[in-house]
This record gives C-alpha cells, sequence and structure tokens, in this order.
C-alpha cells in the first residue's frame, strides 16, 4: 500500500479508530448533558431535538463537500479541520449562555465528525480493499465503543459533578487521534490508484444522488436561515441541475435506492439513540440505574459484535445480514415501547444487535458495489444518512412528544394543562405547544406525577413511530436480495472488472 509498512498501517487503522471515538464521544455526551441544559436554559422538548439535530445534519454538509475534494486536498488536511472543529464544539458548548451557543457548539460538532469520517472511511476502504465490509464494522465499532466508554465515564462521575466537566472528556480521544494522525502517512484512495477519473466518480452519484443531498441540506439551511420556499426550491434545482449538466448521469440505480434506504436506517440508529436516555430514564429509575443504561448497554452490545463482524458477514451476505438486523428493529423498538422493568433490557438487546451493523454494512455494500464512485459516494451515503437524522427524524421525534403531551394533558386535565402548556412555537413540522418547565418546577407532587404519566405515554409513542422505519428497510432489503439472486447472486464489483456492471449508471 504505496509501500506503508504493516505497523504504520495498524497504527493509521487505530489512529481512524479513536479519531471515530471522538466522534461517539461528543454525540454522547451532548446527549447526556443536554437534560441539565433544559433545566438551565428552560429549552422545550422541540429545542432539545433541534440542538440534536444541528449536531447531526452539519455532518452531511461537510462529509459530502470534503468527499468532493479529498482526494485532491488529501486526508490530512480534512483531518486538520476536524480537530480544530471538535476543539472549538468543547469550549463553546462548555462557556454556552443560551439556546444559541448551544446550536452552534452543536453544529460545530457535526461539522468536526463529518469532515472525520470524510477521511476515515476512504482510509480504511483503500487500506482492506479485499475485505471492505468486515474491516468497515471493526472501524465503526469505535462509534459504539466511544459511546459506552463515555457513558461509564459519566456514570462513575459524582452524581454533583457539573456538565461542564462532563463535556470536557471530549478531550481525551480528541488529543490522541490529534496526535497519532498528525505522525501518520495516508495511501492514496482505491479510485485514484486504479486511474479511475474524479467525474466517473461523480458520475456514480449522478443527478438522482445530487437531488437527494442538495433537497436534505437545503431544506435544513433555509429553515435554520428563514429562506422562502420559493429560494429553497431555486437553490435545488440549480444545484441539481448544474450537477447534471456537468456529469450527464442520473447516476447508479443501486446507489440510488441505497441512499434512500439510508434515510429510515439513519432514523433508526442515530435518531432513537439521541433520545432512548431521555424515554427510557423513568424505566431505569425504578430499577434503581441511571438513565443512560439503556444506551451504554446497547453500544457494548454493538461494539462487541462489529469487531466479530467477519464470519457474520460472511455467512449472511451484507443484504441478508441488513434484512436479519431489520427485522430485530423492528422487535425490539415494539417491545421497549411496552417494556418495564427487567424486561426493558431483554427488549434492548433485541434493539441493540438489530442496530449493530446497519451503517458500517451499508458502507461496506456502497463500497464494493460502486467503487468507481470512491470517497463520493462512500461518505455521501453517510452524509445523507446523518442529514435525514438531524433535518427529519431527531425533531420529529421531539415533535410528536410535544404534540402527543399537548393533547393528552389537554383531554385529561384542561386546567393544569392551561397552566403548564407555553406559547404556540414552530418547527419544520409546524406549530407546536410545548411544556413549560419552569411551570413544571413549581407543580406540586399530585400534579407533577400526572404529567409525568403523561409525558411517559408520549414517550412510548415515540418508539413504536420508530418501528415504522426498519420495518421498510425490510422491504427494501428483501427485495434487493431478490434482485441480486436474479443475476447469479451478490459480488462485490472490482474496478477493474468491466463486464461487472449491477451498478452501471443509466
Amino acid at each position: 500500500m504505496d509501500g506503508i509498512t504493516e505497523s504504520a498501517k495498524k497504527k493509521l487503522f487505530w489512529a481512524c479508530f479513536i479519531a471515530l471515538c471522538a466522534t461517539s464521544f461528543a454525540f454522547i455526551l451532548r446527549i447526556l448533558v443536554l437534560g441539565d441544559l433544559a433545566e438551565e436554559f428552560n429549552l422545550s422538548e422541540t429545542q432539545r431535538g433541534e440542538i440534536f439535530g444541528v449536531g447531526i445534519w452539519p455532518f452531511g454538509v461537510s462529509i459530502i463537500l470534503f468527499s468532493l475534494v479529498i482526494d485532491k486536498i488529501g486526508y490530512g488536511k480534512a483531518i486538520l479541520f476536524g480537530f480544530c472543529a471538535h476543539v472549538a464544539f468543547a469550549l463553546t458548548t462548555i462557556f454556552a449562555t443560551g439556546y444559541w451557543s448551544l446550536y452552534v457548539g452543536s453544529l460545530l460538532g457535526g461539522l468536526a465528525a463529518g469532515a472525520i469520517e470524510a477521511a476515515i472511511n476512504p482510509i480504511v476502504a483503500t487500506m482492506f480493499k479485499e475485505q471492505k465490509t468486515k474491516w468497515l464494522n471493526i472501524l465503526h465499532a469505535g462509534w459504539p465503543g466511544g459511546a459506552a466508554a463515555a457513558g461509564l465515564m459519566v456514570i462513575a462521575m459524582p452524581g454533583d459533578t457539573s456538565w461542564k466537566w462532563k463535556m470536557a472528556l471530549i478531550f481525551i480521544p480528541v488529543v490522541l487521534y490529534g496526535v497519532m494522525l498528525a505522525t501518520s502517512r495516508f495511501p492514496v484512495s482505491e479510485r485514484v490508484a486504479a486511474g479511475s477519473s474524479h467525474k466517473s466518480m461523480l458520475q456514480q452519484a449522478g443527478w438522482l444522488g445530487a437531488l437527494v443531498s442538495a433537497t436534505l441540506i437545503c431544506l435544513e439551511l433555509g429553515n435554520v436561515f428563514e429562506w422562502s420556499t420559493t429560494a429553497t426550491w431555486s437553490i435545488i434545482a440549480a444545484l441539481v441541475i448544474g450537477f447534471g449538466i456537468y456529469t450527464r448521469a442520473a447516476g447508479s440505480i443501486l446507489f440510488f435506492i441505497l441512499i434512500l434506504t439510508m434515510m429510515p436506517l439513519a432514523i433508526t440508529e442515530i435518531s432513537t439513540d439521541s433520545w432512548i436516555t431521555d424515554l427510557m430514564t423513568p424505566e431505569m429509575t425504578a430499577l434503581g440505574l441511571p438513565g443512560v443504561s439503556v444506551l451504554v448497554y446497547t453500544m457494548l452490545i454493538m461494539m462487541v459484535l462489529r469487531f466479530a463482524a467477519g464470519p457474520i458477514v460472511h455467512r449472511l451476505q451484507p443484504l441478508g445480514l441488513l434484512a436479519v438486523c431489520s427485522a430485530l428493529a423492528v422487535a425490539g423498538l415494539l417491545f421497549l415501547s411496552a417494556s418495564a422493568g427487567m424486561m426493558v433490557l431483554v427488549a434492548a438487546t433485541l434493539y441493540g444487535v438489530g442496530k449493530t451493523f446497519f451503517w458500517p454494512t451499508m458502507l461496506g455494500v456502497v463500497s464494493e458495489q460502486c467503487p468507481k464512485g470512491g470517497a463520493l459516494t462512500l461518505n455521501m451515503i453517510s452524509g445523507i444518512g446523518m442529514l435525514a437524522a438531524g433535518v427529519i427524524g431527531n425533531p420529529l421525534f421531539g415533535n410528536i412528544q410535544d404534540h402527543a403531551m399537548d393533547a393528552r394533558l389537554l383531554e385529561r386535565a384542561p386546567e393544569l394543562h392551561a397552566r403548564v402548556v407555553g406559547e404556540e412555537q414552530n418547527s419544520v413540522f409546524g406549530s407546536y405547544r410545548a411544556l413549560d418547565k419552569t411551570a413544571l418546577a413549581a407543580l406540586p407532587p399530585a400534579e407533577a406525577a400526572e404529567v409525568a404519566a403523561v409525558k411517559r405515554e408520549a414517550q412510548r409513542k415515540v418508539l413504536r413511530t420508530g418501528a415504522i422505519f426498519p420495518a421498510c428497510m425490510l422491504v427494501v432489503y428483501l427485495g434487493l436480495m431478490a434482485w441480486f439472486r436474479s443475476r447469479g447472486g451478490y459480488k462485490p464489483i472490482k474496478l477493474d472488472d468491466e463486464t461487472a456492471t449491477p451498478a452501471a449508471t443509466l
């Protein structure tokens, strides 16, 4: 691999692994401290969802933009940007003064995550091009591994520890990967080494890929900057038409199907994980465990299984594995929505196993079926997934809760509803009314318990709604399995194999 020794190759892999751990640290620490921040800054559930979301959708923006140029600027510059953004994320959050400073801090964290993953995915796919799905699964064990490590560190802290000290834990993996990657040598990507042109990479995505990416990015930016509907769609049309004129290709049909499927996949995994600590806290408290226990437990399951991905992928094949995981995720989420006591952990096991192989196996399928797409298709699918979770999933789950609590409390206790439900607010999903944290804090115990019961019902509704997404994925994966079987079975595409074209452009 470009003269890089095996020891240097291993060092580079583990540096990439720790960099992904850092993005996971940022993700889970934001989850773990946001409850404290909601109390301190009187955030609504929808505002919490928006802060979760802005830590996710900028990932999609930065990973896609870096993928367009990363072969020209080099992996090192993308990683340097990610390192600086991670540091800025931590400092901005620690010294936050309200909603907008939290929003900006989360945005920086999302940009950092996108830059890092834009580099590490093609690095690992290039180093292990004969076993891409296996090694991408092992690399992405860094995500649950980092989350579990951060969660356990927070659990080990005294109960009165300030959220600022919890957030400061992010500096541990950030400094470590910064030092390791600063002294690493990077390979030339598989696409560049094979002599495949930059334009052929863009053609694999085509105007269909550009349509999905531009729509998600511009809808969110339009919401943030309050663009008019006409302006938003005009920008989308200009980007897609321009991309289409340059590439003269609609893109790979298979890739288009995969990016559409990646949207419910990301909502199933990322959006649910964003909310699951809050959703499961009442059940965990009843067992004498911290609310984060469910998330840490499922992350540990994911980490262990991803390290053991090789034999599992070999036995089930990538699409078979994705279909099995989708079925388990449906069962796990439905079970979680109806569980209490120790059965929550049983349901969480189903959900944890179900979500384990989603993300890296989808990356493996794209890398194996669209190798000419290089860094762009490999990272675009991650970017679209994160955009979907940030733009759609996280705010949707928060909005479902706000609407359900508003409606059910009005039905059960109109007088109490009038005292604790705030003024109408707006979001991408329309107007809503949220509970006022200050009013809730002043309630007597009996009324507070009544509100808590209504909130618990709303939280269960989120989990039931979430099960719809992996159910849709299961249908798609079964269809793709049948399609590949009709063509002789699933086989990775080699860049020098001109006869194997199941992902050919239109």
